[in-house]
């Protein structure tokens, strides 16, 4: 089992997947002029900006909602993970990965706004939405519909909860199986709770955790600032091969940090989307510059966090490509949350074990409900036909059963499958906003215009050339804009207020 798993993630994380979210992160920050860059005060002004609707979240709480599956174990373990394998030269391509990526984010999540529809009195739309009506081509929107509930309703919580599992245990001693069940319940009073709990569970708890962590990691370096100027001449030196410690682990050094920052900041990867069709906004590229700034949020200061403190600490392996030890900071600890673990407790005594595990349960915990949330978004999307109401309670047993059986699981096996789906939805989704960027270009010029004017930026797609956008079309035209699949609609239903 173990051996088809590697095989199968090899051929997906090949050296080609690497170099084409690298090369597509430069592409699209050339194409959108570094839209990351011009407009990064814009980006913070805009995710305080705007409110909800009886159909759609705001868009600070679409940002949160996004950010609770960025922000994760791939922010704790996954940094670490990388550093073990690709040596601390992995994390400067890592900020890499997340500096071109913010552009990557901002094309998939304006595409997720320009196609989105409004199922039900929810608004909806993800990588799949956008393929059927940018592209036209229904059967690929289907596979990625398909994938994308079989990724994040099955392969990829058990590493969430995997995580979680191991911290307490390492902390507290308590048996995973126990973590597992309580994990189980928590989930099932969000999940059960609709879009509406899942927002404002992520308001609450994602700045909260967030905050807090990045906040004991500047204890820490601040600590031992005398040897912050040494770390990142360290990872600086390692990620160009200048490092004759780990100098056998260059290649692998771009293909972890790459690896580790997909994984983590998710851009490119098609999950940020969903959350930000959520959001209740005037302009799609209002929130495609949103969902631009999550990935900054969660690789440059969270990601650099775990670095930071792992590094400066000295709290890490690191293994050739042969399994040969180049750096041996820890014996006996998996790479994983125990090294941040360590990392906090060798300088806050008795203290770092435990905040660590209570970090990695909420950063988990809350990224385990967005793979909900994204899982179901596609499960509405294939509804729109088959209309199998069932099948929004078969994918809750599911996720709910992947969460217990990833907390029983070796973390080995639970990383490996979440590669695989992670792998699986970066290919498909990479591939369709390659096709698709025009119309997300076409908004970025429509809304920095409509910016030089003085005005608040409204969408209208008919004179900007984009067709399909039926949504926006039913909006600048004042009808009603929700797709019933239900067949209980009485009366239209009120139009959302402009220039939210």
């Amino acid at each position: 089992m173990n051996e088809m798993v590697d095989a199968v993630n090899g051929i997906i994380w090949s050296p080609a997947l690497v170099y084409l979210c690298l090369g597509v992160g430069l592409y699209f920050s050339i194409r959108t002029r570094f839209a990351q860059v011009r407009h990064f005060f814009g980006m913070i002004r805009l995710m305080l900006d705007g409110k909800s609707s009886a159909e759609g979240v705001s868009s600070f709480q679409a940002l949160t909602m996004s950010l609770s599956g960025r922000v994760g174990t791939g922010n704790i373990a996954g940094v670490a993970t990388a550093i073990t394998f690709g040596g601390p030269g992995a994390v400067f391509w890592m900020w890499v990965m997340a500096f071109l990526g913010a552009s990557t984010a901002f094309v998939e999540s304006t595409l997720a706004q320009i196609y989105k529809e409004n199922v039900n009195g929810q608004y909806r739309g993800g990588p799949a939405f956008y393929i059927e009506k940018g592209l036209g081509v229904r059967w690929y929107a289907w596979i990625f519909a398909v994938a994308t509930i079989i990724a994040c309703g099955v392969l990829m919580p058990g590493v969430q909860s995997n995580s979680i599992a191991a911290g307490i245990q390492n902390s507290f001693g308590v048996d995973p199986a126990v973590t597992g069940a309580v994990l189980v319940i928590l989930l099932g009073l969000i999940i059960f709770g609709g879009v509406k709990r899942i927002a404002k569970f992520a308001e609450i708890v994602v700045p909260f955790m967030a905050l807090g962590y990045i906040l004991v990691a500047c204890v820490i370096v601040a600590l031992n600032i005398e040897q912050l100027p040494g770390v990142v001449a360290l990872i600086l030196r390692s990620a160009f091969g200048m490092e004759s410690a780990f100098g056998a682990v260059l290649g692998l050094a771009v293909q972890w940090g790459v690896k580790r920052g997909v994984y983590s900041n998710e851009a490119g990867q098609g999950t940020g989307p969903h959350p930000s069709a959520a959001a209740e906004v005037s302009h799609p590229a209002k929130q495609g510059l949103v969902q631009a700034f999550s990935v900054y949020v969660d690789t440059l200061f969270v990601c650099s966090a775990t670095a930071f403190m792992v590094l400066i600490t000295g709290a890490y392996n690191v293994v050739g490509p042969a399994k040969e030890a180049l750096h041996t900071g820890l014996r006996g600890i998996e790479a994983g949350p125990g090294y941040t673990q360590q990392a906090v407790e060798s300088v806050l005594p008795g203290f770092g074990a435990a905040f660590v595990a209570i970090a990695l349960f909420f950063f988990a915990f809350t990224t385990i409900v967005a793979y909900y949330y994204i899982a179901e978004t596609n499960v509405a999307y294939i509804n729109r036909k088959l209309h199998r109401p069932w099948m929004i309670f078969l994918l809750k047993v599911l996720i709910l059963g992947a969460t217990l059986y990833g907390c029983v699981r070796t973390a080995t096996v639970a990383w490996a499958l979440g590669d695989i789906g992670v792998g699986l939805m970066a290919w498909l989704n990479i591939v369709a906003i390659l096709i698709l960027q025009k119309p997300a270009l076409k908004a970025l010029r429509d809304y920095e215009a409509q910016k030089r004017q003085g005005l608040d930026p409204q969408f209208v797609p008919g004179p900007l050339g984009i067709p399909n956008a039926v949504f926006w079309e039913k909006r600048a035209a004042g009808e009603p804009t929700e797709i019933d699949t239900t067949g209980t609609l009485a009366q239209p239903v009120p139009q959302p207020r402009g220039g939210e």
